[in-house]
């Protein structure tokens, strides 16, 4: 599926963490299929101006609404100033992401408050600020939410970020079962391991591409492939979909290693002969 199969002319949508990476993306994939699109990030974010002209690029109107997640007020302004300029509201995206990598009592504790602060209390502000809207235009809206592996996976290292994307999972089935009367569709993105910029932050380029190659897929997700999934989701074809959550990690989450040691025991290389190729 690709964008050129979505119709979302006429509507409006909202992408916070749009400056880089899989917000960026995702406003991309949005403007493509005819969304006018508010870009959501950082006040004075230094990819901002470039972002906003690769969605402008797309010949739908774009517009950057600077904010801050974990501030309820903020979200509240920023849909102030997406009705402001198209009027309306249809479609609702929480991205933005926070993470500091450390063992959790190790873990300084405003890093730890903001990482909770903008994964989990972002999302909440987003919604509180925006639903109410959708409710009132008395039309059918969606919400997507990015959440993540992490959210069953108790990796170590990450336990704030393993916490706020736990509670992303509730935060949507509950807000879906609230509002599916309303027609108003809440579901949820989980991605693997993406190459955005944001990964660089913890590893190096060399790290990166050692531990990509242990992956089933031997590579990091592309944010254009968790893009799509924010766009099957916003698709009005899509429309009986609430509540649900798409994994799109390329097996990362299965147990393949079992795989690989039933292998080992037969002492053949498992790439080899699933893959037809040398193992790594």
């Amino acid at each position: 599926m690709g964008p050129q199969s979505v119709d979302l002319q006429g509507k409006v949508a909202l992408v916070t963490g749009a400056a880089r990476g899989i917000g960026r993306a995702v406003a991309v994939y949005l403007a493509r299929a005819g969304a006018r699109v508010g870009l959501v990030d950082l006040p004075g974010h230094d990819q901002a101006e470039e972002a906003l002209q690769v969605v402008q690029a797309t010949g739908q109107d774009a517009a950057w609404m600077p904010g801050d997640v974990s501030h309820a007020e903020a979200m509240h302004q920023v849909v102030e100033q997406a009705l402001k300029r198209w009027g309306r509201l249809d479609l609702v995206i929480s991205n933005a992401a926070y993470s500091y990598r450390d063992l959790f009592h190790r873990v300084p504790l405003e890093e730890f408050r903001r990482t909770v602060d903008v994964t989990m209390w972002g999302a909440v502000h987003l919604l509180r600020a925006a639903v109410p809207v959708l409710l009132e235009q008395g039309q059918s809206g969606s919400v997507v939410v990015i959440g993540s592996p992490h959210a069953w996976l108790p990796i170590a290292g990450s336990m704030p970020y393993n916490m706020a994307k736990a509670a992303l999972v509730q935060l949507v089935r509950t807000a879906a079962a609230e509002l599916a009367p309303h027609r108003i569709r809440v579901n949820l993105v989980h991605p693997g391991w993406t190459d955005t910029p944001g990964e660089r932050k913890f590893m190096t380029e060399e790290e990166i591409a050692q531990a990509a190659q242990l992956l089933p897929w031997r590579r990091l997700a592309r944010p254009e492939e968790i893009a799509r999934a924010v766009l099957f989701f916003c698709d009005p074809q899509s429309e009986y979909i609430t509540g649900s959550s798409l994994l799109v990690d390329g097996g990362a989450t299965l147990p393949w290693w079992i795989h690989r040691e039933y292998a080992l025991r037969k002492r053949i290389d498992y790439w080899e002969d699933v893959h037809g190729e040398p193992g790594a």
